[in-house]
């Protein structure tokens, strides 16, 4: 973190990530995925899972999903109600984040097996997105287990260099931050490559460029990240 004597702290007016349909940059690890979320309605079965890891792009593409079926999205825990078909109601499509959570609970299981078949019952859809493939949860419930082995189920891959650059520079495009070629050339050599961490390292840079009221330069990099930033300190709380 950047230190000295006089230090202001920005305002935190928020920022608003672009993640409509044209700001995702389609690549070979995550072209199935789109493949087969265009494909939608003529889905096999009612459920679709995506899976891959933390900042593959899976909650970007999962909104764009969203926007097209206007699908509500879910967790785990908003399976334990009594009353599962109002989850399907009236759009009759729900995006469940962090699906895999749901194996190994039997009381989640039943839910989720449950709402599979009101899906299907009703022409609706599920969405399930999870950092690994359903051949690899820990099910309880053989039923629940042979109607998502019966699901497709899309991979999607950690960036490779072109597409984890586009990133960065779309990154801090977004925050209106205008950096140099070495910036980014910079920051692909030192820090982590995934997309998780390229946000939170622009995200530390667009704070502490403007607490510094310095611009993000390679320098500017190396002060606030080290030479080795691959795990920059979190965003400090402000008040």
């Amino acid at each position: 973190m950047m230190t000295g004597e006089h230090r202001q702290i920005p305002l935190d007016w928020g920022h608003r990530s672009a993640m409509g349909e044209a700001d995702f940059m389609v690549a070979p690890g995550n072209q199935d995925a789109v493949a087969w979320l265009d494909s939608w309605p003529d889905w096999p079965a009612p459920a679709l899972v995506l899976f891959g890891p933390q900042g593959c792009g899976k909650s970007h593409l999962a909104q764009i999903w969203r926007a097209r079926s206007r699908a509500s999205l879910i967790t785990p825990e908003d399976l334990r109600t009594d009353d599962l078909p109002d989850l399907l109601r009236p759009i009759r499509a729900l995006v469940l984040d962090h699906a895999q959570d749901v194996a190994g609970d039997a009381g989640l299981e039943r839910a989720l097996f449950h709402l599979y078949n009101i899906a299907k019952e009703v022409g609706g859809h599920l969405l399930l997105l999870a950092d690994r493939a359903p051949v690899n949860w820990v099910m309880r419930l053989p039923d629940l287990r042979s109607r998502l082995m019966a699901a497709p189920a899309v991979g999607m891959a950690a960036p490779d260099d072109a597409l984890l650059m586009a990133v960065l520079v779309k990154l801090f495009v977004d925050r209106q931050l205008r950096v140099g070629e070495d910036v980014i050339a910079w920051l692909m050599t030192h820090t982590e490559r995934s997309f998780a961490n390229a946000r939170r390292v622009v995200a530390l840079l667009d704070h502490e460029a403007l607490v510094a009221k310095k611009p993000i330069t390679v320098r500017f990099c190396r002060q606030v990240l080290g030479d080795g930033g691959a795990n920059p300190a979190p965003l400090p709380e402000l008040g």
